[in-house]
């Protein structure tokens, strides 16, 4: 494994933007949409949030608590992702081991149900232990999935999945938001027209059953969007063959010390390791730091996950017309300065606060939700920073695909996984340290700014000739 393995070819003009995607890459996208309502739905707006503020019974206790766990299941993964990366590339197919992951976490996912306020279903431990496996899990799955993109779709096409599926995730995020929306949240707060005059299913608000049927409601879809994948996705052929953990640990050696003669897949994943993980943390703690700090409850929380998956969809498709037009590593370093610039005035927001400057929270209109200057601008840079959160991953994932081969693919995602949850694990300490020293929320996203700009400078010294060419 050496620089040799860097693409220098660039597709024909109008290839990429002609081909149809094969139905092998639609479901591979499929799936990449299916498992992003986990993300939004339980991660960011609404489960989370409900554990920190609810279960815990304090923002600033809870957004520490969510912090540590975020830290213990991206430590593990951290360590292990390279190694189930390695096996891959000698086993081949992935599909086995996908399935029995994604099953597993559709159970945990269900299982949230159960974590009742009150205590009577899933004790407050045995919810953080169903998030902490979910989580690993879902490393896992990403993995799996992400090593399969290159058998799914044509070379030319793959920055073309990326895009689709993310922005496909998006979508149907906005979709179950909404549909939560219209049928649990506001029935539960007023009467409107066109509503249900109360919560779906006789759902209770009292003991927050609408907030946690989005468990239920995100098992069964990502369920069902799998299952394309397991039917028409193409898999990797069969490898080496199996091995044992010495094996798979001989592996991760090999691709480590490639690192050394390929410098520019050496540049990106350090890169990659600070900006990436930065940009996930903002948006894992985006639910519990508008709840906390703008005092929002679920209605605001679910609006804005409405809103922002919107802007979500779009950052997928704009990864992949950045990447067509400049080339990935211009992409990601335009999607990084969106990004920074930002999360620089969202920490300027409060509800008496404009942009670092004292403001009046007094309504500027009428409406349901976001009715002050503070709460829309909130809203509005929270937007700007899905576009370039979600067309950084596309672009990302794009680029680890043109910096490697077939034949060591898997052990390049393993790798790309390390770089992926080494600092969120980090990032997430961080977070939970300082919101617990300063006693602010604020305090745990200003060290999130440090990883981005890091990972910015160093995508900088990536070799770069033209928009797809390396050096």
């Amino acid at each position: 494994m050496s620089g040799s393995a860097i693409s220098t070819t660039t597709p024909a003009k109008g290839a990429e933007r002609s081909a149809r995607l094969p139905a092998s890459g639609l479901a591979w996208a499929v799936y990449e949409g299916a498992r992003t309502p986990y993300v939004i739905l339980i991660k960011v707006y609404i489960f989370i949030p409900y554990l920190a503020t609810v279960l815990v019974g304090d923002p600033v206790r809870g957004q520490t608590l969510v912090a540590q766990l975020v830290m213990a299941y991206g430590l593990l993964s951290a360590f292990t992702s390279p190694l189930l990366g390695a096996a891959l590339d000698r086993i081949g197919p992935r599909k086995p081991a996908l399935a029995v992951a994604t099953a597993l976490l559709v159970a945990l996912i269900a299982s949230l149900w159960w974590a009742k306020p009150d205590g009577s279903g899933l004790p407050l431990s045995a919810t953080c232990a169903v998030v902490f496996a979910a989580g690993l899990l879902f490393a896992y799955t990403e993995v799996l999935h992400n090593s399969m993109l290159p058998y799914a779709a044509p070379a030319a096409q793959t920055s073309a999945a990326s895009g689709l599926g993310l922005a496909l995730g998006s979508a149907l995020s906005v979709v179950l938001l909404a549909a939560v929306l219209w049928g649990f949240a506001l029935p539960a707060k007023m009467a409107l027209p066109g509503f249900p005059a109360a919560p779906l299913l006789g759902l209770s608000a009292a003991a927050h059953e609408t907030d946690r049927i989005t468990a239920p409601i995100v098992a069964v879809v990502f369920a069902l969007g799998a299952l394309p994948l397991f039917l028409v996705g193409k898999d990797a052929p069969r490898g080496l063959g199996g091995g044992g953990v010495r094996d798979a640990f001989a592996g991760v050696w090999r691709m480590l010390k490639a690192l050394k003669t390929n410098r520019p897949m050496a540049i990106f994943l350090g890169s990659r390791m600070l900006y990436t993980d930065g940009m996930t943390a903002i948006l894992l703690f985006t639910g519990v730091y508008a709840a906390g700090v703008m005092g929002w409850s679920a209605l605001e929380l679910l609006s804005l996950g409405v809103i922002v998956s919107v802007f979500l969809s779009f950052g997928g498709l704009l990864g992949a017309r950045l990447d067509r037009a400049f080339g990935p590593k211009r992409a990601i370093q335009i999607e990084l300065a969106i990004v920074i610039v930002g999360q620089i005035l969202l920490l300027g927001l409060a509800p008496g606060r404009l942009l670092y400057a004292p403001w009046s929270p007094e309504p500027v209109w009428n409406g349901p939700v976001f009715r002050s200057a503070p709460e829309i601008a909130f809203v509005a840079i929270a937007c700007l920073n899905a576009l370039g959160i979600c067309g950084s991953y596309a672009s990302s994932r794009s680029m680890l695909t043109k910096l490697s081969t077939p034949e060591d693919i898997g052990g390049w995602f393993g790798l790309y996984a390390l770089s992926g949850t080494a600092t969120v694990w980090l990032g997430s300490a961080l977070v939970g340290a300082a919101t617990a020293a300063f006693g602010a929320q604020q305090a745990g996203f200003v060290v999130l700014l440090g990883l981005l700009i890091a990972g910015s400078v160093g995508m900088a010294f990536l070799p770069f000739n033209s928009g797809r060419e390396f050096r």
